[in-house]
This record gives structure tokens, C-alpha cells and sequence, in this order.
């Protein structure tokens, strides 16, 4: 993983490798994020748009780690754009990032991985897999989940920052 991410161009890049290794954002989600859907300084994941279809596949709240909010603070701060989306590029411009990254490193890494990675090692860290579930938007529908587990993002986040998911990019 650090092989990788150092092999990467720019903040931006490392911010987008980092929100998905520590967030469990789906590929599609992340590059729909805009910046009011980001509290940076408690490093939340709210978005707006979470659950109006009424599926479980859209997220709830997440949260990101500071070796991720380092990288997303450097990015916003030389980002030279109006848009709204927290970034804009396309999914092509995505996957170049990726596949110019895995040339150089040898190493087949892609969002699809680094989610799959977020959720070992959130149950590594002893998080239940319930928290697991709900920090990659899938949230159950059933009666012991509405009813018995508190999916509040201020629960979310405290699960989040005592489970202390690290990258290690430094």
C-alpha cells in the first residue's frame, strides 16, 4: 500500500487513494461526493443524496482518517475550480490514475481493492460487522438492524476513531 500511494502524482491522487482505503466508499460514490457532503474537520461523510432511492446500496455516513484528511487539506487547498464535486474528474480520468500507478508499482491495486482492505481491516480492528456494513452503505432493512442498532454518524464516528485505521503512508 505504500509503495502505491508514494508512486502516486499529486495530492489529489493521494487524497482519492486515501478516502477509498479508509472510507468504504464505493468507486461511483466518492467521484459523486461534493464538498457539502464533507465535514473535513471531524472528518465525516455525510452525503446528501444518502438513501432518497430507498435501496441499501448508497452510504449513510462514513468517516476518513487524518492521513486522509492531511492529503484532501493539501488538495483543496491548490484546487482551482468552481465545481461543486469534491473531485471533479471523470471515471476514465480515474482509472488512468490507477493503471498509470499499477505500471509503475506492480501492484494491482484499484478503489474496488482498497475497499475490500477497509473492511478487513475494520474487523481486524474489532469492529462488528454491522459497523462494517454501515460504513459501506449497506445499512440492513431488517427489523433487529432498525430497530436495535443506532446508525447515528456521532456513533459511527466514535466506532470509527477508537477502531484508529491507519494506512500507514508516513
Amino acid at each position: 500500500m505504500k509503495r502505491f500511494f508514494s508512486a502516486l502524482g499529486s495530492d489529489r491522487d493521494r487524497a482519492i487513494f486515501l478516502l477509498y482505503a479508509t472510507s468504504g466508499l464505493r468507486k461511483s460514490e466518492l467521484l459523486s461526493l461534493s464538498l457539502d457532503d464533507i465535514d473535513l474537520e471531524n472528518r465525516l461523510i455525510i452525503p446528501k443524496n444518502a438513501h432518497t432511492t430507498g435501496t441499501t446500496k448508497n452510504t449513510w455516513a462514513t468517516c476518513f482518517n487524518e492521513e486522509a484528511q492531511t492529503y484532501l487539506n493539501r488538495y483543496l487547498a491548490n484546487r482551482q475550480t468552481d465545481d461543486k464535486r469534491l473531485f471533479p474528474i471523470s471515471q476514465t480520468t480515474l482509472r488512468r490514475i490507477f493503471r498509470g500507478t499499477r505500471k509503475k508499482t506492480e501492484l494491482d491495486i484499484r478503489p474496488q481493492v482498497l475497499r475490500e482492505w477497509f473492511c478487513c481491516q475494520l474487523g481486524e480492528l474489532g469492529v462488528p460487522d454491522r459497523y462494517v456494513d454501515a460504513f459501506c452503505g449497506r445499512i440492513p432493512k431488517s427489523v433487529l438492524a432498525k430497530h436495535y442498532t443506532d446508525y447515528l454518524p456521532e456513533k459511527l464516528k466514535r466506532i470509527y476513531d477508537n477502531a484508529n485505521i491507519t494506512v500507514g503512508t508516513g
